[in-house]
């Protein structure tokens, strides 16, 4: 019998030294098996029960952190024996997404999380530590990067009493229901409110302390997103440096990093850096599209190839932490993206370079590698932002960074292709509404399925389950879902006059639960059959927005020699 059919869950493995480095799973919330082995040590828990995995990087080996609720697994650890195998371990980077709040209709902070729930975003940074946000964010397992705004800075650096304050009241509070896992102190600080900048070391040390105080410095990192403008020249990566009149600063923040086990934050914007070279550089090295023979982008010092800018300024941002005789420190871009739209100066802000950014940005951070100077280090991205933020001052396309509208659906298609996606292999497909999709299209498919298809609809009511977020696209996602699950074996079609699409993607989010089907064809699309018919859409796009990063290890079990051993 193999481990696989002995094992039919699929089962995590990480080594128990991570107990031991602090209170991270010492916790009530977290549910742990220690196997004892000859040769290692390990806490095994089955991916069903798991609420959250975080990847983090200790030096040079790679671990997994994994959230239970409660411990409502140890009755299935006592039914199982331990798997006996050395350390296989595969980090995978994710993709976030900052919210900004500058929103003239900005959707309540339960509809904000439904509808980050509904794509399945599993990383969110916050520009405050928003009560609401926060307690809206509670057991979802979604990981939340919190801020000290730049006003706080100063307080925060010159009282540790105010810092400690400010931790039991944005941090400690919410913990663990709310899975905090970072607090950004400032933003750009450096070169935003320079004359903070004595200030700025001291602030973070003081919350540091404050979450030693509170058992919490291993599961919540402090750090400070950087701007590139402290990087003078980035190009060539190789050659770049701090600006020296920050070095005292930036020395000590390396420090508080290096010690701490911390990241560095950079705010990494190739549409800027574009714009600023004056044609130096091509679009399409700031769009991660392919280069020709005759525009390679090389560093003469190291003979690095540089496919993309973005590439390049996380590399420059490398090399000058080194400059300052610094290594280890890994690098977490807090901000990236591109705007959709700009003003008569602004010829590239245009939704199409955003869609082919934020697209190819997706697929290049889900390949897990790093830049050429560290290839193994992957680098994990937010994007700016979740909605335009109309009220931000400034050029037209300082309010057009959002990949999403307030009532959720998309200004562009955004798709994760190429990164792991929960259920790729799954036999279940589920019917939900296409990308695109005109609304008098929606509306008629969910009358259609509601009625005449004799779709079960309560779910979406007012007060129910799936009533959240309040919008066509997901409303008519659940509707056209359970007319085809009730529907497809007696020939009905996931169609609804070009409105619909089937994915293998499961769309449920929270309490809301869509139906899943088998699909015996063995593909993603069965035989045409008879389905309700309605006036097209026009649309020809199939893309479903995901974000976030699931990580497959079946395979460990395949490609180790794995060995059973029981424990009583």
């Amino acid at each position: 019998m193999t481990t696989l059919e002995k094992f039919p869950h699929l089962y995590l493995l990480i080594p128990r030294k991570i107990e031991f480095e602090g209170a991270r799973f010492e916790r009530s919330s977290f549910c742990l098996l220690i196997c004892e082995t000859r040769e290692e040590d390990f806490l095994i828990f089955p991916s069903v029960f798991s609420r959250r995995l975080r990847c983090f990087r200790e030096q040079t080996e790679f671990f997994y952190e994994i959230t239970l609720p409660g411990c409502a697994c140890v009755d299935i650890f006592k039914e199982h024996s331990c798997l006996h195998l050395r350390p296989f371990l595969y980090c995978a980077a994710f993709v976030g997404i900052n919210i900004g709040t500058d929103v003239s209709n900005l959707p309540s902070a339960v509809d904000i999380v439904a509808i980050l729930r509904a794509q399945q975003i599993t990383h969110v940074r916050l520009f405050d530590a928003d009560a609401r946000m926060l307690n809206a964010l509670s057991n979802t397992g979604i990981e939340v990067m919190v801020s000290v705004t730049n006003e706080e800075v100063l307080g925060i650096g010159e009282s540790p009493s105010t810092a400690a304050a400010w931790i039991n009241k944005n941090v400690v509070a919410f913990v663990p229901s709310t899975n905090i896992t970072a607090v950004a102190v400032g933003s750009e600080v450096l070169t935003s409110i320079p004359h903070a900048a004595p200030i700025l070391v001291p602030a973070m040390s003081n919350l540091y302390k404050a979450l030693v105080a509170s058992n919490l410095n291993y599961q919540v990192k402090v750090s400070t997103p950087h701007s590139m403008d402290i990087i003078p020249r980035p190009f060539p990566p190789s050659t770049a440096a701090f600006n020296t009149t920050f070095n005292s600063t930036i020395f000590q923040i390396l420090q508080f990093l290096k010690n701490t086990k911390s990241f560095y934050m950079l705010n990494a914007y190739p549409y800027y850096e574009y714009v600023k070279s004056n044609g130096i550089f091509p679009l399409e090295y700031a769009l991660f599209q392919p280069l020709s023979s005759v525009k390679q982008i090389v560093d003469p010092n190291t003979l690095f190839h540089y496919n993309s800018m973005f590439d390049a300024l996380v590399d420059a941002t490398y090399n000058s932490i080194a400059g300052l005789n610094f290594s280890g420190i890994p690098i977490v871009v807090t901000e990236t993206g591109w705007p959709s739209f700009g003003g008569a100066n602004e010829p590239d802000a245009t939704p199409q370079n955003a869609e082919t950014y934020n697209n190819n940005l997706i697929r290049r951070v889900s390949n897990d590698s790093g830049p050429p100077s560290q290839p193994t280090v992957p680098i994990n991205t937010y994007i700016y932002e979740l909605f335009n933020e109309d009220k931000r001052p400034g050029p037209i396309s300082e309010r057009n960074w959002g990949v999403l509208f307030t009532n959720g659906t998309s200004v562009y298609d955004l798709s994760l292709s190429d990164s792991d996606i929960l259920g790729a292999n799954s036999s279940t497909v589920f019917c939900i509404a296409r990308q695109g999709a005109d609304e008098s299209s929606l509306r008629d498919g969910i009358n259609w399925a509601c009625g005449q298809g004799q779709a079960n609809c309560a779910a979406i009511q007012q007060g129910q389950p799936c009533f959240v977020p309040d919008t066509l696209q997901n409303h008519a996602s659940y509707a056209y879902n359970n007319y085809y699950q009730r529907m497809r074996s007696f020939g009905g079609t996931c169609d609804f006059g070009g409105s619909a699409t089937l994915t293998n993607v499961d769309p449920s989010y929270g309490s809301c639960r869509f139906t899943g089907s088998s699909n015996s064809t063995g593909g993603l699309f069965p035989p045409p059959a008879l389905g309700p018919v309605g006036p097209s859409s026009g649309s020809s796009r199939n893309v479903v927005l995901h974000f976030g990063t699931i990580v497959a290890v079946t395979a460990t079990l395949f490609m180790l020699d794995v060995k059973l051993r029981n424990f009583s």
